[in-house]
């Protein structure tokens, strides 16, 4: 069997050939252009981002199956009738609707979300992104009128316009504030408080679908990268790092239920007519996007030039870095914090800002990875991928923060490999090739002293004690 991969992500899209001797190979890779109309919006163009996929397609040549990967909560609207979206995709990041968000929250509508979701009312969930596309575009109430508006995650956006039909997935619609866990399907209270009519809505469907036009999976990208890490059994978990930072936890058949602790209970995959595997979720909106700003900055100019330091630890030293560039999302959830250097003087270098910079992300990395240790049977190992996890100081001293074990996937693209490995699954295939060996591995060298974990724990305070003007 040879499937085509496809990783429509944020900043870019790769796509690769996968086949039963386990033979990975790169068949088209593009660039995604940011467009930043205001502060705190983030958009993509919808079209470019189609077109990325159907290169992606015309290039692998003849396959056996297709798996798509997507953002997750980013949005679209388009005309049913000829296929066209009206706005640019409004992207997971964008935090346009926090407005809207905390009049809900103020109002108590948090206790809905959470019951029937799991998640919190942010705007980094779909739903009311979606809800300021009907206000806010034009086209979007005519549409709506005639009965042709179609509101969907990017991934029902590249179905339709590949298949015809206009679905998701379960995972993904999961992301959005709008399905509840335990049907699995759209709930009428969750679309009524945010003002999002069904019918605009896609069909959800199962992971392995069928989707149409030789697609056999299509899912959230991190719950891909779950997959591609190898993790099929609860208690299995990994973190990614691209551009924002991304722990999954496996939980198992029964759905597990928001608590304190700030994680979010999410759908893993369901495949074929199987019920559905559930996980626990912790975000950290800026990792490898806190590491491009400093470098837009003028900190550094190639990578090269953080993979190690001379000095002892940045947060050793008093400097700290907390990469809320974006908000503060698990356990916090609070997008009114800002980024904050805490400890700047006279005797700070570039090299020191930098180094606080990978600390910052990977303490904010730990805040999540403990959380989730205490709620689940995890060992003494974490498994992560994505850019950073090929930074040896990062690597490490995330593993001296964490007092465990990491483990750096053998494939630097485990979202790809996760959905080929699903599509291969939804196409029939009874085993799966051998997952690659791990590429590198780190063990604690010298633990964190828990002094220096609450003096970041100061500087989260306050990043929260920041207001939004």
């Amino acid at each position: 069997m040879k499937v085509l991969a496809i990783d429509q992500g944020t900043t870019g899209t790769k796509a690769f050939t996968y086949d039963d001797e386990s033979r990975f190979k790169l068949v088209f890779s593009g660039a995604v252009k940011q467009h930043l109309p205001r502060q705190g919006w983030v958009e993509h163009d919808v079209g470019e981002l189609f077109t990325h996929v159907e290169s992606a397609i015309k290039k692998a040549g003849q396959v056996d199956a297709i798996g798509l990967a997507n953002q997750g909560e980013t949005v679209v609207a388009f005309d049913a009738k000829t296929g066209n979206p009206i706005h640019h995709a409004i992207v997971w990041q964008d935090d346009r609707t926090r407005d809207i968000c905390a009049k809900l929250k103020a109002e108590g509508a948090e206790k809905l979300t959470f019951a029937k979701a799991g998640l919190p009312l942010d705007p980094y969930f779909s739903a009311s992104k979606l809800r300021w596309l009907l206000d806010h575009v034009k086209l979007a109430k005519e549409l709506y009128e005639q009965g042709r508006l179609r509101l969907g995650t990017t991934d029902s956006y590249f179905l339709y316009r590949l298949t015809g039909a206009f679905v998701t997935d379960v995972t993904t619609a999961s992301r959005t504030s709008l399905m509840s866990l335990d049907t699995l399907q759209w709930d009428d209270e969750l679309c009524e408080l945010f003002g999002v009519p069904q019918q605009c809505l896609p069909e959800i469907r199962a992971t392995t679908g069928p989707f149409g036009a030789n697609i056999t999976a299509s899912m959230v990208d991190q719950q891909a990268a779950l997959f591609g890490h190898g993790c099929v059994k609860p208690g299995d978990g990994k973190i990614t790092f691209g551009t924002g930072a991304f722990a999954l936890c496996l939980m198992g058949q029964d759905r597990p239920r928001q608590d304190h602790t700030g994680l979010l209970p999410t759908v893993a995959w369901k495949i074929h007519d199987e019920k559905a595997e559930f996980a626990v979720d912790g975000g950290v909106y800026n990792a490898g996007s806190a590491v491009d700003w400093a470098r837009g900055l003028g900190l550094f100019k190639d990578f090269d030039e953080i993979n190690s330091f001379e000095k002892p630890t940045a947060v050793s030293r008093g400097l700290v870095f907390v990469p809320a560039l974006s908000g503060l999302a698990c356990p916090h959830w609070d997008r009114n914090a800002a980024g904050l250097w805490l400890g700047l003087g006279l005797e700070t270098t570039r090299e020191d800002m930098l180094q606080a910079v990978l600390e910052g992300i990977a303490l904010r990395a730990s805040e999540v990875l403990n959380v989730m240790a205490r709620g689940s049977n995890r060992g003494n190992v974490i498994s992560i991928d994505g850019g950073l996890s090929n930074n040896p100081y990062f690597t490490q001293f995330l593993s001296n923060a964490l007092d465990r074990r990491v483990v750096v996937a053998g494939s630097a693209d485990l979202t790809a490999l996760g959905v080929a490995r699903m599509a291969m699954v939804g196409a029939g295939a009874k085993t799966l090739p051998q997952l690659p060996p791990p590429a590198m591995q780190f063990a604690p060298t010298q633990p964190l002293p828990a002094a220096l974990h609450s003096r970041f724990g100061i500087a989260v305070l306050r990043s929260k004690g920041w207001k939004a003007f």
